[in-house]
């Protein structure tokens, strides 16, 4: 049973959707305080490639050397992320073409695939790597056993994620301060809470995310270091946001629907039928194009639930 098509597509989709699931929370936060950041993309290839850089050069154990990627990555991300909020809220440009530009300069035929050649890591299998953390016995529990203890670290680490960032936006004051900011920075500018200052944070906070996401395809799904290792799934994330109506929750269904359909075509081949690979990898480009027409008119992002102020720079002075 535990190799039926069904159990090892959910099973896999849980695998493929997590990297998704830290790249979309991340993004979401960003949105939640007015940022909008299309450079996730770059952002996790570099994770990736600095994730993966770490754990051939830490000579420790394999938990401390996974930890230490894992926050090497985050800081890549997150400073990617400082070039972008820089950008935006201090320098106002525009947040399309910024996050576009920054996905160009590190994407495949930019810094990621540069550092990944001048550090010499293509063709080397990670020394270190995430895998199943349970016991082979309970990973052979019929249906339930890899669907839930068929996973890494970094899956579980994703759902408590989850619930903190869930938490954190309903139950904590910061957290209702950030969706302030993001649907009426004047409002929350007149209350006394420093605008530029969550903008900053939650943009770097969201770049760490993204740097994560990165580092658990290069860490875990493909333990090894390819120019383009993420193929698309920054946009898939960016996607994955507005579907998920900006709930952290439906963020994570929705990473394991794209995870199941990213993998499904790996499964198939077994039963000899697959789709085209053509069609497979434009998926994320095509749903990125369509969220971005959802939401391109005031109305639908206020049905929709996007923050008011998403997109639009804030300065005091202008107001």
């Amino acid at each position: 049973m535990n190799n039926s098509l069904l159990v090892v597509v959910i099973a896999q989709g849980i695998a493929y959707g997590t990297p998704l699931l830290y790249a979309a929370l991340g993004e979401l936060l960003a949105e939640r305080s007015g940022v909008l950041n299309l450079g996730v993309e770059g952002m996790m290839l570099v994770g990736a490639v600095m994730g993966f850089w770490a754990v051939q050069r830490f000579h420790v154990t394999s938990p401390l050397a996974l930890v230490g990627a894992i926050a090497v990555a985050a800081l890549a991300g997150a400073a990617m992320a400082a070039i972008h909020a820089f950008l935006v809220i201090t320098l106002r440009a525009n947040q399309i073409v910024s996050g576009l530009a920054l996905t160009i300069f590190a994407g495949v035929a930019g810094l990621s695939s540069y550092l990944g050649n001048d550090l010499n890591l293509a063709r080397s299998p990670a020394r270190h790597q995430f895998q199943a953390i349970f016991p082979k016995s309970w990973q052979d529990i019929n249906a339930v056993g890899p669907i839930l203890f068929g996973q890494s670290a970094l899956v579980y680490a994703s759902w408590v994620c989850v619930v903190l960032v869930a938490l954190y936006l309903t139950r904590t004051r910061v957290g209702l301060n950030l969706r302030a900011v993001g649907e009426s920075p004047a409002a929350a500018d007149a209350m006394g809470i420093d605008v530029a200052g969550y903008r900053y944070a939650h943009t770097l906070v969201g770049g760490a995310f993204a740097g994560i996401g990165g580092a658990t395809f290069s860490l875990s799904i493909t333990p090894q270091w390819l120019a383009g290792l993420t193929q698309g799934a920054g946009w898939i994330a960016i996607a994955l946001v507005i579907f998920a109506f900006w709930r952290p929750t439906l963020c994570l269904v929705g990473a394991y629907f794209f995870g199941a359909f990213t993998y499904l075509p790996f499964a198939l081949q077994k039963y000899s039928w697959a789709p085209p690979p053509e069609l497979a990898q434009s998926l994320p480009y095509v749903m990125t194009v369509l969220a971005l027409v959802l939401v391109s008119s005031r109305a639908a992002r206020l049905r929709f639930g996007a923050p008011s102020a998403l997109g639009q720079p804030y300065v005091r002075e202008e107001r």
